[in-house]
């Protein structure tokens, strides 16, 4: 998609999409510290929106016609997306928002490598121009340079944050690729109604193997539990019902401003505060990666 077919009504929604997906994760972070595990969190989250998406699906009539091939890749699509959804949000609940998703924002790159590495797809120029410049964002937010130069040290938890969040950005960026290559002629709402609907099961089936469901023990824990399943499960089901009728696609990377909404969301709400030169990197990480989205085809 390219920038001119943006309506302003559309950009307008992209980004109250991307303030509400990262008010989230914002409340994710307030339903951990409250008592609520990571596996509950994504359980509750993936089933609520699962029901939402189905009875979409239902009332619209989307066609459901599939291939052998479609199912095994939508299971691998779903697995991938419930080891992100959980370790996305492990890294949400070790480091302060804003950067948790800063790093996650590093798929393209993952997605680039999956589809030079499964389908010998050769990256754009774009894609590789993109690339160090999100990697020196990514340094720059991360205050990599003051930990190298001794100035600055990563706590044990930040620094497990930042591997869940790599980690999730891999499979996000594994997740496109096999989208692109292998589903993408199957209806979105129908990849995402049976995405979530695993992604819920397998959390499910974690917590209770597990011990069973961590429930909030505070009003605070419930807020945040109630807030981000209600915040995901509107969100996503608005980019597959109000976008189209704007013009807008459902990955327009104008979504990709949500780090720096959580940035702010979790200085307001949490109290996380960031350097300026945190924000200088934040900055040029979303804009590498909206300028790599919004590219003319």
């Amino acid at each position: 998609m390219s920038a001119r077919s943006l309506t302003p009504q559309a950009f307008v929604a992209l980004l109250l999409l991307a303030c509400t997906f990262a008010g989230n994760h914002v409340a994710a972070r307030v339903a951990f510290d409250h008592g609520v595990d990571v596996v509950t969190a994504v359980a509750v989250r993936s089933l609520s929106t699962a029901l939402v998406v189905t009875l979409l699906v239902v009332w619209q009539r989307v066609p459901l016609r599939h291939t052998a091939r479609h199912r095994r890749a939508m299971a691998a699509i779903a697995l991938l997306v419930t080891v992100q959804s959980v370790w996305l949000y492990a890294a949400v609940a070790r480091m302060p928002v804003g950067l948790a998703l800063l790093v996650f924002n590093s798929y393209p790159i993952w997605a680039t490598l999956a589809a030079r590495v499964f389908y010998a797809h050769r990256p754009e120029r774009a894609a590789l121009i993109a690339m160090p410049v999100i990697l020196i964002g990514l340094a720059l937010a991360l205050n990599a340079v003051q930990v190298i130069g001794g100035g600055a040290t990563f706590g044990r938890s930040f620094g497990a944050g930042v591997a869940f969040a790599l980690a999730a950005a891999a499979s996000f960026g594994t997740v496109l690729a096999l989208t692109q290559h292998e589903v993408a002629d199957l209806d979105g709402r129908v990849r995402s109604a049976f995405t979530m609907t695993v992604v819920g099961v397998l959390a499910l089936v974690t917590a209770v193997a597990g011990g069973g469901l961590h429930w909030p023990q505070a009003g605070a824990g419930w807020a945040g539990l109630v807030a981000l399943s209600v915040l995901y499960g509107t969100a996503f089901t608005v980019v597959f019902t109000l976008l189209p009728k704007l013009g807008a696609v459902s990955n327009s990377p104008i979504l990709n401003i949500e780090p720096v909404a959580a940035l702010a969301l979790g200085w307001l709400v949490l109290g996380q505060a960031v350097g300026a030169l945190q924000w200088i990197g934040a900055l040029i990480v979303v804009g590498a990666v909206m300028a790599l989205g919004l590219r003319k085809q």
